[in-house]
């Protein structure tokens, strides 16, 4: 979880990034202007950055607590499996944003529900007999250890 903290924090830099390339490109003056095809550019992006970065092993946020991505025989995972990682990893996040949708709660509420959702998802992982998450089952994926090769000096 630590891996999931850090990498939300990089991930800031990267919705800013991409937020203000949006918003020069399209000329946005408002910040409700363009708002929904904002959001489908984001998820775009996202899924760019990390179909690339897990095709190569890891993100910055792996590298550091030595963690890397490979699918069920260990080897280097592709662009399209990384990308159908990404696609299934929003199983996070959408089924409890779409079952408070039609209801109209208040944050606070919502909050409640997403952060139950999570935390009963991150359970589940533990009836799983690898103990994976449930879209790295699915994509074909798993996280290992890793750690790179010393450095020898002659």
């Amino acid at each position: 979880m630590a891996c999931w903290l850090y990498e939300g924090m990089l991930l800031f830099g990267v919705v800013f990034i991409a937020s203000y390339l949006f918003s020069t490109l399209s000329q946005t003056r408002h910040a409700l202007d363009n708002r929904h095809l904002q959001q489908a550019f984001l998820f775009v992006m996202l899924g760019i950055y990390f179909a690339w970065f897990w095709s190569h092993g890891q993100t910055l946020a792996m590298k550091t607590w030595h963690i890397r991505l490979v699918d069920r025989h260990g080897r280097p995972v592709s662009q399209l499996r990384g990308l159908g990682r990404y696609l299934l990893s929003w199983l996070w996040l959408l089924p409890p944003l779409a079952a408070v949708a039609p209801f109209h709660l208040t944050t606070g509420e919502t909050a409640v529900i997403v952060c139950g959702w999570v935390v009963f998802w991150a359970l589940l992982s533990r009836l799983h007999p690898q103990r994976q998450f449930l879209h790295d089952a699915l994509a074909g994926t798993r996280l290992v250890t890793w750690r790179p090769e010393p450095v020898r000096r002659r």
